[in-house]
């Protein structure tokens, strides 16, 4: 497929006007703490609100889990390890984890792409997982369930479908995913997300494990009772980055391209806050991967009328395409997404668990596809 990321001439927007948007949409979720954020050619306004008390510590620089928004950080160190000759998209993920090890025929099929796009033939989970997590389904089912362990499992799985030929979500097959690069480059994933991704980009107040007290905004179920932090146990890779709003944005910046971006200045008062920000790419080995996980690269669904790319999931707007990944934990949401080539970029956290009738991807999502 090829890109295409024009979009039809719009008028500027102001960021009083951008206010008054977030603003409104902000009375749709229901959530303690709330953050929607947006960067307009580097412009950015932050709203913030909820129906908890504010803490100490502003809601935007805070730390909120991302969960499955997490997997674009993974996609984009893929596609920075790929230009970096270090691996390939084709790789067989077992042969780089466990060369020798008698596997399933389709499991030794399975590539580093597969595991990304979610076409490994993998289940959402391994299927081991499930008893010794739903005792504690509400508070920790992932933190017993080690990396080790997610690797043994997909050593000895058998795919539900060959690789290559179906798309079926996975925390599972990105989790191997991450186990499968540390082993190739003989490297933690914590640290080899570090060094490829988050330092290069400046992501400071990005992290994979919970920052010191009164860092990280606090989860809360839906009747408003907090939950612990996420422990993601052997399920890193997909689903264990924490961020702050502000963080979220510098990350989204340096994928939607636009016009240069001008450094972040001071937070002022009040719930919403306008001032310019966003990074420069310093490390000019970035533009591949960034441009490499923003191409659409397969179809699926009815008639295959969704798109996506390495990681992101992929839509028509009146706008032009967006590009967005959402996430929740036991207690927060999350999601990211923006239009390339416009320099606009939406980034969005709630600390209430998602149900039903939760609004927040819908309200986010919406000011990403429906505002000029």
């Amino acid at each position: 497929m090829t890109e295409v990321t024009a979009a039809p001439a719009t008028a500027p927007v102001s960021p009083a006007a951008t206010a008054r948007l977030l603003a409104e949409a902000a009375r749709a979720v229901d959530a303690p703490d709330l953050v929607l954020a947006v960067s307009r050619n580097g412009v950015r306004t932050i709203h913030t609100g909820g129906n908890a008390e504010p803490g100490p510590v502003p809601r935007e620089q805070l730390a909120y889990e991302l969960g499955s928004a997490s997997k674009p950080y993974a996609g984009l160190l893929l596609a920075r390890l790929v230009a970096q000759g270090r691996v390939r998209y084709e790789d067989r993920a077992a042969d780089l984890l466990a060369p020798g090890f008698p596997v399933h025929p389709a499991i030794r099929r399975i590539t580093l792409r597969h595991l990304l796009t979610h076409t490994s033939g993998l289940p959402g989970l391994p299927a081991d997982f499930y008893p010794q997590a739903v005792p504690r389904w509400s508070t920790d089912p992932y933190g017993g369930y080690p990396a080790d362990r997610v690797v043994r499992s997909f050593l000895r799985a058998r795919p539900r479908h060959r690789p290559g030929t179906r798309w079926h979500y996975s925390n599972f097959a990105v989790s191997v995913l991450g186990h499968t690069l540390a082993a190739a480059t003989g490297t933690p994933w914590e640290v080899l997300l570090h060094q490829q991704v988050l330092a290069p980009l400046g992501l400071d107040a990005t992290r994979v494990r919970p920052g010191p007290d009164g860092t990280d905004a606090v989860g809360h179920r839906r009747d408003g009772t907090p939950v612990p932090a996420l422990d993601t146990g052997g399920f890193t890779a997909a689903g264990a980055v924490r961020a702050t709003p502000l963080d979220l944005l510098t990350f989204l910046e340096a994928h939607v391209g636009g016009a240069e971006p001008v450094a972040p200045g001071p937070a002022g008062p009040g719930p919403t806050d306008s001032r310019p920000g966003g990074p420069e790419l310093t490390d000019p080995t970035l533009a591949g991967p960034l441009a490499e996980v923003r191409r659409p690269v397969l179809r699926r669904g009815w008639r295959h009328a969704h798109t996506h790319t390495l990681t992101w999931f992929h839509h028509p707007s009146p706008y032009g395409p967006v590009l967005f990944h959402a996430g929740a934990t036991l207690g927060q949401q999350a999601f990211l997404g923006f239009r390339p080539g416009t320099g606009l970029a939406v980034a969005a956290t709630a600390t209430r668990r998602v149900h039903r009738a939760d609004t927040f991807v819908a309200t986010a999502y919406g000011v990403l596809t429906e505002t000029p």
